[in-house]
């Protein structure tokens, strides 16, 4: 199979030179070409200026910096070599769909030679819209194979090619140097890559050809599988396969009205076919939608305005809660004019069978999401809440609460260890504000917890709110003491809580800080 490889030199340092340049014009300040992208403390990529001036891949920063006083240095970020090189990867299958990105800077593709008329032809077509896409130094390379196409792309003049005659991959290789086998294992199970190309260079092997030569027994008893499938590579044999990706499917959905409509409800009706449409293309993806953002284009003044929100939900949204939020968000976000255009942009899609009910049910009861819907659609999307329980070591830290309908967003583990926090069972009755509380000991002293943890008297009495009674002190236990956000001075706190129960039966959490009482909960 005739494979083409697409690579564009130094692509990490391409994409940090571009937020260089962004980044200085918006400081007013003249950006400079000269840049390097370091990996724990070594050059991975650097520019065309910066090449020019002596820096060179592999560079310790302090070498490349002395031949280049006016290096800008950036730290690796794959995530956004990544997501740039999307771009290529999608201009590239809109000439020829199956392209199997194989690192950011390097795709690989099955030569669409028939449909533009040759090989050559092929090439010239794909450099020609990457260019146009802002991509100037691009290579290709065409073999029978991904391995001897890199190599071939690695030896192509920018926006060209090498193209290796079909059947000719062994002729191609035999006079390469054996560094072009500094290949990573993608198993990761073999010796060190540089141990194949040291042992070779010490044992006279120069060239790939002269590896090749070698008895593939004896290469898989010294060099393990990653050996043997570089020996396997040297003799022109390819046993990769190009693993395609599937574009993604274009799932946003979005409705224009012409002209702009100013009643909520006359917006959230006309949206209501596109909004089904929208839900009958995750079914038919086989996905559902657990992250929605509703974005609403509106005329202000004859000027365009554009608002969103985003949604979560526990389960996933069917066309019902999407129209539902839609209503909402033009109630609590009015757009100011006429609505223009309506957008629904799936921000997180997950597989239907992960939400499938199981074979004897236990899914949530749809009866139930109705009532609730229903009671919410008269109060609003605040007025009903749903309660759950996170880590923290204070009751009030403890507590998750979420508009009906929206996933809770955990912001403390659950599984974690919460040191100092107060052991179960858990307050039934958390109070939204705590309430001034007093306990004394016997002499009728305020009781009073110090630095390290002591009591300046036992508690005798206490009253457990300004509009309570006094009463004695049946039970008690603590302290718990807490020392939170000692290195923040704005957000520092030491508190010591305890668990107080009066003769009454009555059983509350309390907590002293600074020397005053009060209580967080009560146990029912």
């Amino acid at each position: 199979m005739r494979t083409m490889v697409v690579w564009v030199p130094d692509w990490p340092a391409l994409v940090q030179l571009a937020d260089h340049v962004e980044a200085a014009r918006g400081g007013a300040a003249e950006p400079s070409d000269a840049l390097a992208v370091l990996e724990k403390g070594v050059v991975l990529a650097c520019t065309p200026a910066a090449r020019a001036q002596g820096v060179r891949r592999g560079m310790r920063r302090r070498d490349a910096q002395s031949r280049c006083p006016d290096l800008v240095v950036s730290d690796h970020r794959p995530e956004a070599d990544a997501k740039a090189f999307e771009q290529v990867v999608t201009t590239l299958e809109e000439l020829s769909p199956g392209v199997a990105p194989l690192r950011p800077g390097l795709c690989a593709l099955t030569v669409p030679d028939r449909y533009y008329g040759g090989e050559p032809e092929a090439v010239a077509v794909m450099a020609e819209a990457l260019v146009g896409l802002g991509v100037w130094d691009v290579r290709f390379g065409i073999a029978d194979g991904v391995f001897v196409a890199e190599l071939a792309a690695r030896q192509a003049p920018a926006q060209d090619s090498v193209i290796v005659a079909a059947g000719g991959n062994v002729d191609f290789l035999r006079d390469l140097p054996v560094e072009v086998l500094d290949v990573p294992d993608p198993a990761g199970t073999s010796a060190p890559r540089l141990d194949l190309v040291t042992v070779l260079r010490r044992l006279g092997i120069r060239r790939v050809g002269e590896f090749a030569a070698l008895a593939g027994s004896d290469v898989l008893a010294r060099f393990g599988a990653h050996g043997a499938l570089l020996h396997r590579w040297a003799r022109g044999e390819e046993v990769r396969q190009i693993s395609r990706r599937t574009p993604p499917a274009e799932l946003t959905a979005s409705v224009a009205f012409e002209p702009p409509l100013e009643r909520a409800d006359a917006v959230v009706f006309s949206a209501r076919q596109t909004v089904e449409d929208f839900v009958r293309r995750l079914d038919r993806a086989g996905l559902v939608c657990a992250t929605l953002r509703i974005e609403v284009d509106a005329e202000v003044a004859g000027e365009p305005r554009v608002s969103g929100r985003l949604w979560r939900h526990p389960r996933w949204f069917g066309s019902g809660d999407v129209l539902d939020r839609l209503r909402w968000q033009l109630s609590a976000d009015p757009p100011g004019g006429p609505v223009a255009a309506v957008r629904c942009v799936p921000v997180e899609v997950e597989p239907l069978g992960e939400h499938a009910e199981s074979l004897f049910g236990g899914g949530p009861d749809d009866q139930v999401e109705r009532s609730v819907a229903r009671v919410q659609a008269l109060v609003g999307p605040e007025g009903v809440r749903s309660v759950g329980v996170q880590g923290g070591r204070g009751p009030s830290d403890r507590r998750l609460s979420a508009a009906w309908g929206e996933r809770a967003v955990v912001q403390r583990p659950l599984d974690r260890p919460w040191p100092g926090s107060v052991p179960a069972p858990a307050p039934a009755t958390v109070f939204a504000e705590p309430a001034p509380a007093q306990v004394v000991g016997a002499e009728g002293m305020p009781v009073s917890v110090s630095g390290r943890g002591g009591l300046s008297g036992r508690p005798a009495r206490f009253r457990a709110g300004a509009d309570l009674a006094w009463q004695p002190v049946a039970a008690w236990a603590g302290p718990w003491p807490v020392d939170e956000h000692w290195w923040d001075e704005a957000s520092a706190r030491r508190v010591a809580r305890f668990q107080v129960v009066g003769v009454d039966g009555s059983a509350w959490l309390m907590v002293v800080e600074n020397g005053r009482w009060w209580t967080e909960a009560r146990y029912d």
